[in-house]
């Protein structure tokens, strides 16, 4: 593989709306940038598999958004495609390389948290699989070595699953001032799985706390209200030009009770129309 020659200074340029801002504002200088554009026919689909979507790492945001495979199931993935950046992003720019920006305020990798996605990551001797929780290591840090690059997501969606996502932002298309995102699977009338994630919160973008408090629970507001509470205490905002402190911590709880209704709505529709 060229990133062998090249070594740990080079980088991959999938749609550039990620790396090429960083290189702008000398955040980021690496020694080569390799154009993986001609991957986008073999690394870009939405396909549906044993029971979970797999989506290649060159899938363009706007693909993603017309994309009939994630309707009922995964309608938190088009919650989010609908509210990042505007159309010129979205038509070059991919989930690959949103996701290994690692950027604590990008929308899709609070998405793939509350998922419980899995990352295919690809090198010359084999690939292995990372839970989406432990594929972000930090700030614009994630599990991809020097000579591996991220060629797939795997999402599971089972029955009965919904799922949303909502964000405030100061204008279309800007980066959250915080976003939440939320997915729920349920079985004879209880929570079997839960997943919330948060993004622009700082600390943890996932909540375990919120999560172990709906599972086993049947769906209500009072739940959602509990959960939301928990998730909002656990995250660590930072006051800055987007808010105080509070206000995000405050908003955090809204927005998470708000997407928990929402996917619960979701799962009982499609189960409804089993």
């Amino acid at each position: 593989m060229l990133l062998e020659q090249l070594g740990p200074e080079a980088r991959l340029l999938a749609g550039g709306h990620s790396l090429l801002p960083m290189m702008k504002l000398r955040l980021a200088s690496p020694s080569y940038v390799v154009d993986i554009d001609p991957l986008a026919d073999e690394l870009g689909y939405v396909t549906e598999e044993d029971g979970e979507v797999r989506i290649g790492a060159m899938t363009r945001h706007n693909a993603l958004l017309q994309s009939t495979a994630l309707d009922r199931r995964l309608a938190i993935v088009k919650d989010a495609e609908r509210v990042i950046a505007d159309p010129v992003v979205r038509n070059r720019g991919t989930i690959g390389g949103a996701l290994c920006q690692a950027d604590p305020s990008e929308d899709l990798s609070a998405v793939c948290a509350a998922l419980k996605a899995q990352m295919v990551i690809r090198a010359t001797g084999g690939e292995r699989v990372v839970g989406m929780r432990e594929f972000h290591r930090g700030p614009y840090e994630t599990a991809v070595g020097p000579a591996e690059m991220l060629v797939e997501i795997r999402v599971p969606a089972p029955r009965g699953s919904g799922s949303a996502y909502a964000k405030v932002d100061r204008r279309v298309g800007d980066w959250a001032v915080v976003a939440a995102g939320a997915a729920l699977a349920l079985e004879d009338g209880v929570i079997a799985g839960a997943g919330v994630a948060l993004a622009a919160a700082g600390g943890d973008i996932t909540s375990s706390e919120a999560e172990a408090a709906l599972v086993g629970e049947p769906p209500s507001p009072e739940l959602f209200a509990r959960a939301a509470a928990l998730a909002a205490a656990a995250c660590e905002p930072v006051s800055d030009q987007r808010g105080s402190a509070e206000y995000k911590r405050h908003v955090a709880g809204v927005l998470t009770q708000r997407v928990l209704q929402r996917a619960a709505a979701r799962a009982l529709q499609v189960q409804e129309e089993v």
